[in-house]
């Protein structure tokens, strides 16, 4: 089965939710204007029941089918937005000062809500599917947050499932890998305390600014030196901050980044070598160093069966040759693996064609693409909860 028909009829309503919502994007949890949109139109297209505040601003819509049935299905998509000045001339570009939907949130929740408004309306199926519409995807674990309020077990949620939008991927082709297919995703944050004095003597002191980036340096023979070579691992200090003046060593610096790995073992072997490789360095200076190592979100990894399910749906959709199905794993983070931790699904990527990459101030969700992604969601409810 192509796109859905109706869903094609549709694109066009749906782009114009996902342009208002382009247009006024909202950061991690306050995305209240965006939930009570998302929340009216749920309540308009006939839902039997719309439940606001979950996860602090989440909203949760149950579409139950004209059949009964005691299978229980969660799509979810996400509502934020990312703290970047848009560099576009598009009609509808953010209104919003230093906000913008630079990861492609405004679609996953339009297409999401045209896949409810389908639904809704014929409710070919037996059981009942539940759309998810969560915040704070962009650093706030907002999944984590709406689990905590009880989403998987409230709504009694069996299996769930997401997608998400994929520059340089084909408009209308997907992508997926069982296993391990998103990164854990790590925090470090490093205080250095040294001796601060003249530029001019620094024999006197013991200088900040060298033993960080003594330790940046170090710190990068962990993936060459100690990670397994068939193991995929990353550690990135993004920030250095230290010293007011040209002339003056600081006594202080800080250093922070992140640490990404894809297995357990990888994660647990980069935080007990960031630790070494920190505090190692820092003594042989003379320094002293404090670490925070925070972990962050976990690795996001797509069970078997439901990844086999999720391709089957996908090449109804986009055929066989349009379905990647071993696309490699990528080492940025995504909450939705707190979903997956808690119940078996699979996560998707979304072909967006030649675009600029996510989190670019120049990105922008492709509406070419709705007419796929709205019908993989409505032909995935009512496949998972078929009559």
């Amino acid at each position: 089965m192509p796109i859905v028909n109706r869903v094609a009829d549709l694109q066009a309503e749906i782009a114009a939710w996902r342009h208002d919502f382009h247009a006024h994007p909202e950061l991690l949890y306050d995305v209240h204007r965006t939930a009570a949109s998302v929340a009216d139109k749920l309540k308009t297209f006939g839902c039997d029941e719309v439940v606001t505040g979950m996860g602090r601003t989440g909203v949760v819509g149950v579409i139950r089918g004209r059949r009964a049935g005691d299978k229980v299905v969660g799509l979810r998509a996400d509502m934020d937005a990312l703290p970047i000045e848009e560099a576009s001339d598009l009609p509808y570009k953010s209104t919003m000062p230093g906000k913008m939907h630079a990861c492609g949130h405004d679609g996953h929740t339009a297409m999401l809500l045209g896949a409810a408004k389908y639904l809704a309306d014929t409710r070919n199926f037996a059981g009942t599917a539940i759309v998810i519409f969560q915040p704070a995807e962009e650093g706030g674990a907002g999944a984590r947050a709406m689990i905590r309020d009880g989403l998987l077990d409230r709504f009694g949620i069996q299996k769930v499932f997401g997608m998400h939008s994929a520059p340089s991927l084909p408009v209308g082709e997907f992508a997926i890998r069982s296993g391990a297919m998103m990164a854990s995703t790590d925090t470090i944050d490093i205080e250095l305390e040294g001796v601060g004095g003249h530029a001019a003597w620094p024999h006197y002191g013991v200088d900040t600014v060298l033993v960080g980036a003594q330790i940046v340096n170090q710190l990068q023979s962990i993936v060459a030196r100690n990670v397994d070579p068939l193991q995929a691992a990353v550690v990135s200090i993004c920030v250095f901050q230290a010293g007011q003046t040209e002339n003056v060593i600081p006594s202080n610096a800080r250093l922070r980044g992140t640490a990404r790995s894809l297995s357990p073992q990888t994660r647990t072997l980069v935080e007990k070598r960031v630790r070494e490789v920190v505090d190692g360095t820092a003594r042989l200076y003379g320094a002293k160093a404090k670490i925070a190592y925070t972990p962050g979100y976990p690795i996001l990894v797509n069970e078997e069966r439901q990844t086999d399910f999720a391709v089957s749906v996908a090449r109804e959709i986009a055929g066989s040759d349009k379905v990647t199905t071993g696309s490699p794993p990528v080492m940025g983070g995504e909450d939705f693996a707190y979903m997956l931790q808690e119940r078996p699904g699979a996560f998707i990527w979304l072909g967006n064609g030649d675009s600029a990459p996510l989190h670019h101030p120049a990105y922008n969700f492709n509406d070419e693409a709705i007419p796929a992604g709205t019908s993989y969601w409505v032909r995935l409810a009512e496949t998972a909860l078929a009559v």
